[in-house]
């Protein structure tokens, strides 16, 4: 479940500038979107871009939106293998930041405009600068409403509702260290948002119906026989690379890239992966990745396949996300999570009957609970939870896609909320294809080894036979109501319909069958190309803001990219949205 970390727009102005602080920055490569560093194109260069991007914007102000008192703070940029650039912005308000104020302004190759991607398609200009509340009036109704503590209270600009008001954004933390963002009107004092921080696998209605129904998951375990274990890098001097075997939960004996820190001491961290590392929370509820223990061996062998050893979830978590890496780095050349050559980290063992797993912003990580012992009796350490989790961090480093609001209980509405859950299980089922581990068969189903009586919980080739969630095959106009985990129904539909056509096909010996909602047939055009347009659409044409129909146009624009407007790529890919009911025609006047 997707909680977007909205107090990140703030940190992202803070360090990020017009001119400066782009090393991590990504860059495209060749044909399939593959990405290289700012730090391997130039720094000159990319100032340079940036700084066109930004006269641009303002030169095109009635195209971008861009008014007096902005300023725009470079975020990304993107250079395209036939020279074309695309800088990502987030912007500021008379020093204030703006939320849903982001926009991606795309040059040629000599550095022209060529166009703007915007998350707000009005002017951000509040209409008045001046609050009726102060600081702490606003921080006090955030505490009420989030139900904790409340820190300081700093002034932004809300500019994600069709209109823009002056605002206070608060980040309350409540009795169990869990984060909330709040933003309160600061005007008014109406509460205008109320957003948990972290990530969550498993919605909050999910788990209730689940607890309603009785209904247990208890997904099964066992090891296998070894994989060919990672070469070890050399010999001391220490830390050196260790050559480690993991005996985990659900894709048995794996092979392990370790850090051997001394003779016969083995750490779960790996060099060869930006020191990417999976730590013991403990039954703490921390945030902080440097809370948690280190997961320490004589032996380099991690885990015994149960749970009655704590470090076999840890090996499962460990190899999920290096092969979540592997899958980015390979495909696309994204050089971590965030582009910018730095460790993923996890933790296994975290809270106290915790039933599910979570993307947290705060420390950058992947946080798995080990099961509430009655709903669900493992830790949630499965590879497709952790491709999809962890895809959620790539989205918070591009796009940063919301959704439109969210309930009491914390379950979220809207499609872009929806397009970032669809996003989390295109690419998390990509790295099941990819990870190809004989113990987790590559499908386009998700959580299909979470143990449920319907066998997978969502999946791509046909979404409403998930009754769970009631995912939905395609778009209607009710679809803003809907709940992001089932509305994800409706791009997953279509890039499934892309890759692999409409219709009965069986791929490693799992049946599909996927139908159009206009009957049409479509023809697939393989897993490899439906990805990189995917991917080229969320890195450079989707911003917070995007909805289904949004998303078609980028994944259109990506595709032109790619391979040409007269390509059987693009139409098919026109053919594919069509099928899932989304058009030209029917995009919505008013969009939410």
């Amino acid at each position: 479940m997707r909680r977007p970390h909205i107090r990140s727009v703030a940190v992202a102005v803070a360090v990020t500038t017009a001119a400066t602080g782009l090393a991590g920055t990504a860059f495209a490569g060749p044909d399939t979107g593959v990405e290289r560093s700012a730090a391997s194109a130039g720094t000159n260069t990319s100032a340079a871009v940036v700084k066109a991007a930004q006269t641009a914007a303002f030169t095109h102000a009635s195209a971008t939106g861009v008014a007096q008192g902005d300023e725009l703070h470079a975020r990304d940029v993107m250079i395209d293998p036939e020279g074309a650039r695309h800088v990502r912005f987030e912007r500021t308000h008379n020093g204030m930041p703006v939320l849903g104020g982001d926009l991606v302004v795309h040059l040629d190759a000599k550095l022209a405009y060529t166009g703007v991607t915007r998350a707000a398609g009005h002017t951000v200009t509040p209409a008045t600068t001046r609050p009726g509340l102060t600081a702490e009036q606003a921080a006090a109704k955030a505490a009420q409403a989030a139900k904790g503590d409340a820190g300081s209270a700093q002034l932004v600009v809300d500019a994600r509702a069709g209109a823009s008001a002056l605002a206070y954004q608060v980040t309350v933390t409540d009795q169990q260290g869990s984060t909330n963002t709040v933003v309160v009107d600061a005007v008014t004092g109406k509460v205008r948002s109320n957003t948990p921080d972290s990530d969550e696998f498993l919605s909050p209605k999910l788990l209730d119906d689940l607890r309603r129904k009785g209904q247990t998951l208890d997904p099964a375990t066992g090891t296998a026989a070894p994989e060919s274990a990672l070469a070890a890098s050399g010999v001391a001097p220490y830390p050196t690379a260790g050559k480690g075997t993991g005996k985990t939960l659900f894709v048995g004996t794996v092979g392990l890239t370790t850090t051997a820190t001394s003779k016969g001491h083995y750490q779960l961290k790996d060099p060869t992966r930006y020191g990417t590392e999976t730590r013991d929370a403990k039954g703490s509820t921390t945030e902080k990745f440097s809370a948690g223990s280190a997961i320490t061996s004589t032996t380099d062998v991690w885990g015994n396949g149960t749970t009655s050893n704590r470090a076999s979830a840890a090996a499962d978590a460990q190899y999920g996300i290096t092969k979540t890496l592997d899958f980015y780095r390979s495909t696309f050349g994204r050089k971590g999570i965030a582009n910018n050559s730095k460790a993923a980290q996890g933790m296994v063992h975290w809270g106290s009957k915790v039933a599910n797993a979570f993307w947290d912003p705060t420390c950058n990580c992947m946080l798995y609970g080990d099961g509430d012992g009655t709903t669900f009796k493992k830790p949630l350490v499965v590879l497709d939870v952790t491709g999809h989790e962890l895809t959620h961090g790539v989205v918070d480093a591009t796009a940063k896609l919301e959704p439109t609001y969210v309930d009491s209980k914390g379950n979220q509405y809207g499609e872009p909320g929806a397009l970032n859950e669809s996003l989390a299980d295109i690419f998390g089922s990509n790295v099941e294809f990819y990870a190809n581990n004989k113990n987790d068969t590559p499908d386009y189903l998700i959580g299909e080894k979470l143990g449920l009586a319907q066998k997978f919980l969502r999946r791509l080739d046909h979404p409403s036979l998930d009754k769970l969630e009631g995912t939905i095959d395609s778009w209607t106009p009710d679809t803003y109501y809907t709940e992001v985990h089932a509305g994800s129904g409706v791009s997953s539909h279509a890039y499934y319909l892309l890759a692999e056509g409409s219709g009965k096909k069986t791929i490693n010996g799992v049946a599909y069958d996927s139908p159009t909602s206009n009957h049409s047939t479509v023809k697939g055009i393989g897993r490899t190309k439906a990805t990189a347009i995917f991917y080229r659409a969320l890195t450079r044409y989707m911003v917070s803001t995007t909805d289904f129909h949004g998303a078609r146009v980028a994944t259109l624009k990506a595709a032109k990219d790619l391979y040409g407007a007269n390509s059987t790529e693009y139409k098919t890919l026109d053919k594919a949205w069509a099928a899932v009911n989304v058009t030209a025609a029917n995009t919505p006047a008013a969009r939410h």
